[in-house]
């Protein structure tokens, strides 16, 4: 049976459950593919480090260069991490005319333009399945399955770590630190979670998806991105008092007039929407095209085994695409959408929580400054005082960013104000 040589760049979790499968799955891979997909060379930063995973002593390397240039791979599969040699490794690899599988989120947000125009003009496919939740294949999807919809809209939850800390702060009642603690303790989060928690990892998923949709890339300076860290007990015990709850959602919409809005925060969703039961780690994506009207997509999101399961189809797609030409490299640009909405002009409603003095007044005091930013109340809940303080927690109205930012500029500003405001978006889902 024909052979098709496979180049691992990386061999830590995903990298080792990719080469796991590969050769679990080795009857059933060829059987339905006609051919073997066969690991010829690894490179890892130590080749004599003891792994859980094993391979052959001679398919180890210290260098990636090693990987790109052996005459025997034919695809090389980047799973290193990180930007820069990444990066050179994936520019190398088309430049020598290997197809390339990668899961490098990070990297594809921020230099997704230049590494597909470089494979447009080499005629090289790239394949990233890995890089978008996990198992979840919603590239496949958007790309191919979708590809006679106009996208209105993109919501998803798209970080495992986060949903899982908030779903313990919801079910469990846990403020943040111990929640995260927890998601520490079961391997849920990293020791340094700063790119779950600050939203970025989700961000990057989402320009990924938003660039696909709309085929343009979208520049990670116009999206905008909130973490949860700031995120309260109180704020969630609201929420669910109101009839919601908060997941860390990422938003891709497109308006009228072809404008993008793309965004990342967390989000008040109603508790009888889909996405409110998505719990853990678990990730899901609703998807609204014009023709299909709305899909739902669900699943593990990373880990091991999902994402090697999404590799692992990459390399399948990638080994029958040797011997036939592809017009499509992996992304398909087109003059159908225009520029990022600015964010100012972005709408939503909102969830306003203001810690206040318990006098009379306060409230008109607050409504007074909505209502001169010609902000709207929906709702108001008042819980009891401790005798001084209390605080008013408001469903406001759709407005823009720029009438909210204005608005909660003065508000702070008032003397019956006594701490900092806390402000979310609420998602209604409506187109």
């Amino acid at each position: 049976m024909k052979q098709i040589g496979i180049g691992l760049a990386g061999f830590g979790t995903v990298g080792a459950g990719v080469f796991k499968h590969l050769v679990q799955n080795r009857d059933l891979l060829s059987q339905r593919l006609g051919l073997e997909l066969a690991v010829r060379r690894i490179a890892v930063r130590d080749p004599r480090k003891p792994r859980a995973v094993s391979a052959p002593a001679e398919n180890f390397t210290a260098r990636w260069e090693d990987v790109v240039d052996d005459p025997a791979v034919q695809i090389v599969v980047e799973l290193m991490g990180g930007i820069e040699q990444a990066r050179a490794l994936i520019v190398r690899a088309i430049e020598a005319g290997k197809m390339v599988v990668t899961g490098n989120k990070a990297l594809l947000a921020e230099h997704g333009k230049e590494i597909f125009d470089l494979a447009a003009a080499r005629q090289v496919p790239v394949f990233f399945e890995a890089a978008v939740a996990g198992g979840i294949p919603i590239i496949k999807a958007v790309r191919e399955s979708f590809i006679g919809n106009h996208i209105v809209s993109v919501h998803g939850i798209i970080n495992g770590t986060t949903n899982y800390i908030l779903t313990r702060m919801t079910d469990a009642g846990l403020d943040y630190a111990a929640a995260l603690a927890e998601a520490q303790a079961q391997g849920f989060a990293e020791a340094d979670p700063t790119l779950d928690v600050n939203g970025w990892d989700a961000a990057h998923k989402a320009i990924i998806l938003a660039s696909l949709a709309y085929g343009t890339w979208i520049c990670p300076g116009n999206v905008f991105v909130e973490g949860i860290e700031h995120l309260t007990a109180r704020d969630i015990g609201f929420a669910k008092t109101l009839g919601y709850r908060i997941k860390l959602l990422g938003i891709i919409k497109c308006d009228a007039g072809g404008r993008i809005e793309v965004r990342v925060h967390p989000t008040l969703i109603p508790e009888k929407h889909v996405l409110a039961s998505v719990n853990g780690v678990f990730n899901a994506l609703c998807v609204r095209g014009d023709v299909v009207g709305e899909t739902l997509f669900y699943g593990r999101g990373a880990g091991q085994d999902p994402t090697a399961s999404a590799v692992i189809a990459d390399l399948a797609e990638a080994a029958t695409a040797l011997d036939v030409k592809r017009r499509d490299c992996g992304f398909m640009p087109h003059g159908l959408y225009g520029e990022s909405k600015p964010l100012d002009e972005i709408v939503c409603e909102y969830y306003l929580r203001i810690p206040v003095l318990d006098k009379p007044g306060v409230l008109s005091q607050v409504a007074g400054v909505l209502g001169a930013t010609n902000i709207g109340i929906s709702s108001m809940i008042q819980p009891e005082s401790d005798g001084e303080r209390t605080e008013l927690v408001l469903m406001l109205h759709i407005a823009t960013h720029a009438q909210v930012r204005d608005a909660m500029a003065r508000i702070t500003a008032l003397g019956c104000v006594k701490g900092q405001p806390q402000l979310l978006r609420v998602e209604h889902f409506e187109g």
